[in-house]
């Protein structure tokens, strides 16, 4: 990199893919806290598209993306864990993982073991640190339970598949067509549910002998809130941590007591690794399952750093399986 200027998506207005503009911009040298990497790839997430809408208000202009992988070309002052030539990856920076060079707080990387190409981390950092929490934090599966897991053919759903029969948890999993189903089954779901053809609650009824079950993962919000309530056994976990379909909206706590005094949360990765210590908790865990082959790592959709917008188009039209990945070199 002669120069300090790089390729990178920003945007200056809130809207339709349109908004993505690939432009120069210049990387200054790290601050005494962070680290200036090369990146090799970029994750793509849902969370993106809220932040293109505006639906998470963020100050324009701004780039886009918390999800990367590359190597370390400098070093703040005060950084002790990292050196340039390592090999990182992040899952959860500020806004700026759509470019080919950037800025990242150290405390919010975490070095990549051998075993784990850059686009592998790229897919999994963002996606496999909220299973991660989702599974071990939010509500620590102890193997044996039987959960439901909406979209479990997408990017988190597959790694969720995967992580919850390493658990010895049976995951049922929601999907939207018989292709969806297969693959979801064959990346470690129990059983899977059509909701294109098949009663979700009725379903859940069936598979549990009637008993429902103890926690709800859903990511898909406003869609499916109601049908994830009546999943759910007495004094479960609802754990709503994301909206595919829009968010939430005026809930009344009552349908709570109505439907068996359930609980109901709404987390995010943040919270759940808001200290290194945390992080590297977490990602340690996550590596651990990917090294010993227990979680493999599905990139369906690759996409040159120009391409950002039809990549974000074939997200949110239920386009893509796995994940999708941004490459950058």
């Amino acid at each position: 990199m002669a120069s300090n200027l790089v390729k990178a998506i920003r945007i200056e207005q809130h809207g339709g893919p349109e908004v993505l503009k690939l432009v120069d911009v210049e990387v200054p040298p790290p601050a005494p806290n962070e680290v200036t990497i090369r990146q090799h790839a970029a994750g793509l997430n849902f969370i993106d598209i809220y932040y293109r809408t505006g639906l998470y208000p963020h100050p324009l202009p701004h780039g886009l993306g918390f999800e990367g992988a590359g190597v370390v070309t400098a070093v703040g002052a005060d950084v002790r864990h990292l050196k340039a030539g390592d090999r990182v990856a992040y899952g959860q920076s500020p806004l700026g993982a759509y470019a080919e060079a950037r800025n990242v707080p150290a405390a919010q990387v975490v070095k990549l073991p051998k075993g784990i190409g850059f686009d592998e981390a790229a897919a999994i950092m963002l996606k496999g640190l909220t299973v991660q929490y989702l599974f071990r934090q939010t509500y620590r599966l102890q193997g044996g339970e039987t959960i439901l897991f909406h979209a479990a053919a997408g990017g988190v759903g597959l790694i969720a598949c995967q992580w919850a029969k390493a658990l010895g948890v049976k995951l049922i999993g929601t999907v939207s067509s018989p292709e969806k189903a297969a693959l979801a089954r064959a990346n470690g779901a129990w059983e899977t549910i059509d909701y294109s053809r098949e009663n979700v609650v009725e379903r859940v009824l069936e598979l549990t002998g009637g008993k429902k079950v103890p926690v709800v993962y859903d990511g898909v919000g406003k869609d499916t809130w109601e049908i994830s309530l009546d999943c759910i056994e007495p004094r479960g976990l609802m754990v709503s941590f994301g909206n595919a379909s829009g968010p939430v909206t005026g809930v009344n706590l009552g349908i709570l007591n109505q439907k068996g005094s359930l609980y109901v949360t709404r987390p995010s990765l943040g919270i759940h690794v808001n200290t290194p210590e945390k992080l590297q908790a977490a990602s340690k865990e996550l590596f651990d399952l990917v090294l010993k082959k227990k979680i493999k790592v599905r990139i369906d959709q690759r996409y040159p750093l120009g391409e950002a917008g039809q990549a974000q188009t074939a997200l949110a039209g239920r386009k893509t399986t796995g994940a999708t990945v941004l490459m950058l070199d």
